[in-house]
């Protein structure tokens, strides 16, 4: 039996700051932005304007230098707990977590590219309106054999409730498509799962 002697608004819950006002919900992860830009020395960094460069995909780089695996891990895991706020660095961050067995320079040059990302996008987060319908609504895509290791497709999707996001994923396809056409219904079907 509890009981609650002051129930006040909730601003604060697991690192998500949440802001409410009389037109919606706006949860964003600025204060735990701003503590690993600085844990990873990153906050003095220059911004840059998307999170990973469009022209180069990462791979094993097997002969490249290897950097020390823990801090990439760690890097990479402050990286994944703000994705929950964050849907627009979910596709970098996943795509150098492939690489924490043996991380290399290259990926480390990348992980922090997404740090300086961060460092110019610091208050973005996600803003619920209130009083929009309830249309539920799927977007999904797919890169044909992105993956320059195992030429598997990754899939990405989001879902909406309205203007609402309430759900996003990206992930690598389990299997590898051998066509355009497949690496994308791969990603439909996915999309429409997730709906259901």
């Amino acid at each position: 039996r509890f009981e609650m002697s002051m129930m006040m608004e909730m601003t604060f819950f697991l690192s998500l700051q949440v802001n409410q006002s009389p037109r919606g919900i706006f949860i964003n992860q600025s204060k735990y932005v701003l503590e690993i830009l600085k844990k990873y020395g990153m906050d003095m960094s220059d911004p840059v304007g998307t999170p990973m460069e469009i022209k180069d995909k990462l791979d094993l780089d097997q002969n490249g230098t290897l950097v020390d695996a823990t801090k990439y891990r760690s890097m990479i895991g402050a990286l994944m707990y703000l994705t929950s706020s964050r849907p627009d660095i979910v596709y970098a961050t996943c795509l150098c977590a492939r690489y924490e067995a043996k991380p290399t320079e290259k990926h480390l040059k990348e992980v922090k590219r997404i740090f300086r990302y961060l460092w110019g996008t610091v208050n973005m987060g996600l803003w619920y309106m209130k009083d929009f319908g309830f249309e539920l609504t799927g977007f999904s895509d797919a890169d044909y054999a992105g993956c320059k290791d195992t030429f598997k497709s990754t899939s990405g999707r989001a879902q909406f409730l309205g203007e609402k996001l309430v759900s996003w994923s990206s992930k690598k396809q389990d299997y590898m498509a051998l066509s355009t056409a497949k690496a994308e219904y791969v990603s439909l079907s996915a999309c429409c799962a997730q709906v259901i």
